[in-house]
């Protein structure tokens, strides 16, 4: 029976303000990415979060992205690898002693937004992100959705898993489509189960071109922030576990 872990971006809240609906997603899904202040989220949202993922049974992530609560982490910054080493320290250090005050231990870290984007186009900030896991802990399970972060986090020894997104179009290097651009999204649940079962199934999606592009899938991507997101993970599963897929924790 293939398996596949179900992940969500969430905690993304900030101070009065609320973002996603975290507690209906949490019924879902096996991992939580868990903002950790600088693109969203704050210390009370952080705490809150880790509280419910622990409550709900799903495995804790860190999710630490660009220091830009405007631009919600999503605009490209002039950073150099030392600034990305020290950044990505600071929040995925900050989530662990979270979970740590609760009883629990951190399962994985995964790149937000414009991060994630920089590690793809940029080798050197890709090893700077995966030192700084390492140095914190290396067992810690890498999510890697670009060729650089996942060469970075094997050359370094930390234990990675392919990832793959329910609710976004892909480009034809493997990429996903910028958001800037049209049809980055996926807004129809019915779609997003059939990208879904090819990727799981055969190992490639469709780009927004028409090439069939290669992958491998161990963890799925929803996006918390995502209108309908809950509805989305809920259909999601259920159609996956009735095409005996097993949905669980990596």
């Amino acid at each position: 029976m293939p398996t596949l872990d179900l992940n969500c971006d969430m905690g993304e809240s900030f101070g009065p303000w609320n973002m996603g609906n975290d507690l209906a997603i949490l019924q879902h899904v096996t991992s939580a990415n868990i903002a950790c202040g600088f693109h969203a989220g704050d210390p009370d949202v952080m705490l809150r979060t880790v509280q419910a993922a622990l409550a709900a049974g799903v495995a804790l992530g860190a999710h630490p992205g660009l220091p830009d609560l405007q631009g919600f982490g999503r605009r490209a910054m002039a950073l150099s690898p030392a600034e990305v080493y020290a950044l990505v320290v600071y929040q995925v250090g900050a989530l662990q002693a979270f979970a740590q005050t609760q009883g629990a231990m951190l399962h994985h870290v995964k790149t937000h937004g414009a991060l994630y984007t920089m590690t793809a186009r940029d080798a050197a900030l890709a090893r700077a992100v995966a030192r700084a896991v390492h140095g914190i802990d290396a067992g810690l399970l890498v999510y890697v959705a670009n060729p650089n972060m996942a060469r970075a986090a094997q050359e370094i020894g930390l234990p990675v898993a392919f990832e793959v997104y329910a609710d976004c179009t892909y480009q034809d290097d493997g990429t996903l489509t910028p958001r800037s651009l049209p049809n980055a999204m996926i807004e129809d649940v019915d779609q997003s189960i059939a990208q879904v079962k090819r990727m799981v199934h055969d190992g490639v999606v469709r780009a927004l071109s028409g090439k069939e592009v290669a992958l491998t899938a161990d963890t799925l991507c929803i996006h918390g922030d995502q209108p309908g997101a809950a509805l989305f993970a809920e259909r999601i599963r259920a159609a996956l576990e009735a095409d005996g897929i097993a949905i669980q924790a990596l």
